[in-house]
């Protein structure tokens, strides 16, 4: 069993929906998990395992409450090194080059933090997805084996 922190970024409540269903998965599949709100740097630091969940709004933008977080890992830089992280970015294929952007952040983010992707992230797209559930279901799958 895995204790597993979810830090979610949401504008209109489709990212917090779809990390309250996370939780709700992993929990059922044997792990403990919960998403943290709000967050601080803390609460990923002391994290054993992290999931972010991230919608992207504007140009590739990190939504407005989980960016102070983003900003102050960047800032802090608090190595990740031993700690298993996950990342399900949520995003509209119709904004090219900035699709999934705040997921590809914190992805980038991570890697620099030196965490272990415990799998590759998963990009959701909201033209061919109107619930995220669908593809997140097989993928949350996978990610309880792997923790």
């Amino acid at each position: 069993m895995a204790k597993v922190s979810i830090f979610v970024g949401s504008m209109y409540g489709n990212a917090e929906n779809l990390a309250n269903d996370s939780a709700e998965f992993l929990n059922k599949s044997g792990h403990e998990a919960s998403v943290i709100e709000p967050a601080s740097i803390t609460d990923v630091t002391q994290a054993e395992n992290i999931l972010f969940i991230s919608s992207t709004t504007g140009s590739g933008d990190i939504p407005d409450n989980l960016l102070p977080l983003f900003l102050q890992m960047q800032s802090e830089f608090p190595m990740l090194t031993g700690k298993k992280v996950a990342v399900i970015a949520l995003g509209d294929s119709s904004y090219g080059d900035t699709f999934c952007g705040a997921g590809k952040q914190i992805d980038t983010l991570i890697e620099e933090l030196n965490a272990t992707r415990v799998q590759p992230r998963l990009d959701i797209d909201a033209c061919e997805y109107f619930e995220p559930w669908e593809p997140a279901e097989p993928w949350l799958q996978a990610l309880a084996k792997n923790l």
